[in-house]
């Protein structure tokens, strides 16, 4: 699954307590890619506050270099519980724009979201957010615009037991990477 990514690129979803590695990806962004990814200019605290209220409900998967957290997708439900709608939203530092890294993070949302019964998935951005746009017609979007920005939706398809295995999987892999990267900080000398 992970062959695009760049070379010891590992694509996982993050856990409960791994909020503070999300914020601090998040505040690492550039400011033209923070904007895009909020649809506009927000504060370090407002980013705090997003990343920490992720923990409810959402899904977030994470593209990880040696252990640092530089790229996300997330899964949020719009609504009640056990709803069918969800937004998704990604974002990718800088120098690992352009290698693939959103691509594999949508496949991972698409996903999780058909795996959660999510049957409309939307993911809004600003006009000049090409890259985005391109990501989401590469996917199948249907792209309408809307006061300077751009909904894509893409509607997901039910879930199979091979979709639950893959991403069975997938968390499994996961898992032992997310093992393995703190056994390797625990070893490394001071």
């Amino acid at each position: 699954m992970n062959d695009l990514l760049p070379e010891g690129g590992v694509i996982r979803k993050l856990w409960i307590g791994e909020a503070d590695r999300y914020r601090d990806h998040l505040l690492r962004l550039d400011a033209d890619s923070r904007r895009t990814r909020f649809g506009g200019t927000v504060s370090d605290d407002y980013i705090a506050s997003h990343a920490a209220s992720s923990r409810l409900g959402a899904v977030v998967h994470g593209f990880f270099i040696d252990g640092t957290l530089r790229g996300a997708a997330e899964l949020r439900p719009i609504g009640a519980s056990f709803t069918h709608e969800a937004e998704a939203a990604f974002s990718v530092e800088q120098p690992w724009q352009s290698h693939g890294v959103g691509s594999v993070l949508l496949e991972r949302t698409l996903l999780a979201a058909r795996n959660r019964g999510i049957k409309s998935l939307h993911m809004n951005c600003i006009a000049e957010n090409q890259r985005m746009q391109q990501l989401a017609r590469k996917f199948d979007a249907d792209l309408s615009f809307d006061f300077g920005s751009v909904v894509g939706e893409v509607d997901a398809p039910r879930s199979t037991p091979l979709s639950l295995m893959r991403e069975f999987v997938a968390d499994g892999h996961g898992i032992a990477s997310a093992i393995l990267e703190q056994q390797s900080r625990l070893l490394r000398p001071v």
